[in-house]
């Protein structure tokens, strides 16, 4: 990924605390959001009963990037205009093992992204990476945002930290 499209995913990651028990995803609701875990273990349980462990550097909710691709105005494939309202539905329960840390982004901040980059996005080559790919790369990019958001994070609090120093030493 481009350093702008990291920065723009940055922006719009929130910091999350789930609680040990708490379902992320429901089986036949809306997904509403990617989580990215950072600490602790989930597991997801899919339509057929088989459990998959998830734990720090996987995602949940990946499936909502490739349904925003598909469903904007990014895919020139689509002839019909995304119906207001239409959403992606889970086929699978995701519930905390432990208490997990994570980040997440909603599917508003997604579907904003997606049509921001989206002369990138249409590239078959990304479409492709994002649809086709083996969950290893899935994994590894999951890595990356979370390194790219505290690099981020890290770079907005010494930049506030050298803004109220110089206040500071104004004053003196």
């Amino acid at each position: 990924m481009d350093e702008p499209i990291l920065d723009s995913i940055c922006e719009r990651l929130r910091q999350k605390t789930y609680i040990k028990e708490s379902k992320i995803l429901y089986h036949g609701s809306v997904i509403e959001k990617m989580v990215f875990i950072v600490r602790g273990k989930m597991v997801s349980t899919g339509e057929d009963g088989i459990r998959v462990p998830l734990s720090e550097g996987d995602v949940c909710g990946e499936e909502l990037l490739t349904w925003c691709l598909e469903h904007s105005s990014v895919n020139r494939d689509v002839k019909q205009k995304r119906i207001l309202g239409q959403r992606l539905l889970s086929n699978r329960t995701v519930e905390c093992l432990t208490n997990v840390e994570a980040f997440s982004l909603r599917a508003s901040d997604i579907e904003e992204v997606t049509s921001l980059f989206a002369r990138f996005l249409r590239n078959p080559r990304v479409q492709g990476a994002i649809r086709y790919e083996s969950p290893y790369w899935r994994s590894l990019g999951a890595t990356r945002i979370q390194v790219a958001w505290r690099y981020r994070k890290k770079r907005l609090n010494r930049g506030d930290t050298s803004q109220s120093q110089s206040k500071h030493s104004s004053r003196s």
